[in-house]
């Protein structure tokens, strides 16, 4: 994609807001320089904050709602509060007007998902959507799918999260044919429900071709980067996201009671800092932040409520890659191809 990438941001979502947003927006902008921004929420409340930053004011345009959508409310009222009218829903309806080539929130998920499927509507051939996060892992990063938009995935949703999340890892990670693996309880073929097992048999029998379905992989495979995308539905993939991000604090917090347990702790912890310093940042969430939405027509990234400026910005930046690299074309392309194999299959077999 050439020109500016135009992001839209809801600039009231999270716990602290425009507080967050604008310093966020602010940051990633000194990486990004061709971005412009479509602030959404209080003008009263954005404006000052834009003075402390006047590149960032520059390439900003603010449209005001005073109507802010709280971060504890369910989706439904959500959704009737504010369709039309909510700096969430605006910065989600610029996506589909085409004036915005993706959004930003870190708002509400379940309410940020209800207006966002309420907006753009699900792509073709897609059944439901799913949330994809970037995880680290010790090949580098991995995609997890979905964590926690679609709770109980039948098989053939299973099986578009596995074309979604390829096209993500094409997309952002240049994998010409991304390795996939659905999450099971074991890699027999004969473990774990029904619908997983018939997903696995559907994947091998098809041969999506722009990914390369390896079979079932574990809870400890996704920490290890066996495959580039890991497949499973909502609820599953929810709990091992707050799992590992509960590890990680609690790991964080053993290192730190340790490291100052004695005077000798302390001293090994000097020489050692340059080490705990790269773990640190390894281990950093707000390095991963950043939700995709996915199987929309259109992109919308879910930050993290409680992040700071620097998540907030890296949350942007993954918006910035999606609508850079094209996403939804990649998507698109990668669903069509499927359902063509799907029918040279079954043409094949009648033939038979």
């Amino acid at each position: 994609m050439s020109g500016k990438i135009r992001i839209s941001v809801d600039a009231m979502g999270g716990d602290a807001g425009a507080q967050t947003v604008i310093p966020g927006a602010a940051i990633v902008l000194e990486r990004c320089p061709d971005i412009e921004f479509l602030l959404f929420g209080d003008k009263a409340v954005i404006e000052p904050l834009l003075e402390n930053h006047p590149r960032l004011k520059e390439c900003s345009r603010v449209f005001h709602s005073d109507v802010a959508i709280e971060m504890d409310e369910k989706p439904s009222q959500a959704l009737r509060k504010g369709r039309g009218k909510s700096s969430m829903w605006q910065a989600i309806a610029a996506v589909k007007a085409g004036d915005a080539d993706v959004a930003v929130s870190a708002g509400n998920t379940g309410a940020l998902m209800a207006m966002s499927k309420f907006c753009l509507r699900t792509m073709s051939d897609i059944e439901r959507p799913a949330i994809a996060a970037i995880w680290p892992t010790m090949r580098g990063e991995s995609i997890v799918l979905d964590v926690g938009a679609t709770v109980g995935a039948d098989s053939q949703q299973l099986i578009d999260f596995a074309i979604l999340g390829g096209a993500m890892a094409r997309t952002i990670q240049g994998i010409e044919k991304p390795t996939v693996g659905l999450l099971n309880i074991g890699v027999e073929e004969v473990k774990g429900v029904e619908e997983v097992r018939n997903a696995g048999r559907m994947l091998r029998d098809l041969s999506p071709p722009n990914l390369q379905y390896v079979g079932f992989v574990e809870g400890d495979d996704i920490g290890k980067g066996t495959v580039d995308v890991v497949v499973t539905e909502g609820f599953a993939g929810n709990i091992a996201l707050k799992t590992a991000e509960g590890t990680a604090k609690q790991l964080a917090g053993y290192l730190r009671a340790a490291m100052s347990r004695t005077i000798f702790a302390k001293i090994g912890y000097l020489f050692a800092k340059g080490a705990f310093d790269r773990l640190r940042a390894k281990m950093d969430p707000r390095k991963m932040n950043g939700g995709v939405f996915l199987g929309l027509n259109g992109i919308v990234i879910k930050s993290h409520g409680g992040t700071d400026g620097e998540g907030f910005a890296s949350a942007v930046e993954l918006a910035y890659d999606m609508a850079k690299n094209e996403l939804i074309k990649k998507i698109s392309e990668d669903i069509g191809d499927y359902h063509r194999g799907k029918i040279t299959t079954a043409d094949e077999g009648l033939e038979g």
